[in-house]
């Protein structure tokens, strides 16, 4: 049983105040991302650590094993692109469209992410610990493990995606929503949440349930979670 709140409407800009009554559901707020019309084509050479591109789109490319660290992106568009052991770490994207990607292993910690959509991917492990994510969406992506540990994300959104294993460990997570989305493990240790909608979620395991302040699961869920809850709290039911 899902329940799959609608979020709110997506219109660019900085929030103006992020103070919602705790009794309050705030949606992710998600910029309408729109890339220009006529995207240059990015030439695989150019792409080196550090560097930048900006309205280019890049087709088809296999960027595997290749070294990418702090690489920006911003106004650009990866279409079947494959990474597995490119290392993207520190990365920079803005306003970026990055659909099919394919990667065993998947390296970007410590990367900024804004307003960025992902669809149709696989990522196997994905390293996003210590990423600074605003406005980003994930939809029809299919996920290993997402460490997203210490992480700050802010107006996110997993839309019919399958998760083997979320990583949430002492990550700020404000207005993030999973509709539809399918959760092996959620590990919520020392985490932060607020606004943080877990109703369109099956979720299987979860992991710090005493961190769970901040989340709204529906009633059907709190049953599930019921048995979890008793055993990591150390409660006999008889």
């Amino acid at each position: 049983m899902r329940l799959a709140p609608e979020c709110a409407g997506r219109g660019g800009g900085r929030d103006e105040d992020d103070t919602v009554p705790s009794s309050s559901l705030a949606a992710p707020r998600l910029a309408r991302l729109v890339l220009p019309g006529n995207l240059a084509t990015t030439e695989t050479e150019s792409l080196q650590e550090e560097g930048q591109h900006e309205a280019e789109r890049l087709t088809g490319a296999d960027l595997s094993e290749r070294g990418l660290r702090g690489l920006a992106l911003s106004e650009c568009e990866w279409t079947d692109v494959r990474l597995s052991g490119a290392d993207l770490t520190a990365g920079r994207f803005a306003d970026t469209m990055f659909t099919s990607l394919d990667a065993a292993v998947f390296t970007a910690a410590r990367s900024d992410w804004r307003d960025v959509e992902v669809a149709r991917s696989r990522l196997g492990s994905a390293d996003l610990y210590d990423a600074q994510w605003q406005s980003v969406r994930f939809t029809d992506c299919k996920l290993g493990y997402l460490n997203l540990r210490g992480a700050r994300l802010k107006d996110v959104v997993f839309e019919r995606c399958t998760i083997d294993e979320l990583d949430l460990g002492g990550a700020n997570a404000l207005r993030v929503a999973l509709l539809e989305t399918d959760v092996g493990t959620l590990d919520l240790t020392r985490a932060t949440l607020q606004h943080v909608d877990l109703r369109g979620a099956e979720l299987s395991t979860l992991v710090g349930v005493e961190h769970l302040r901040g989340a709204i699961v529906s009633e059907y869920q709190l049953q599930q979670l019921a048995g979890m809850i008793a055993q990591q709290l150390g409660i006999i039911v008889r």
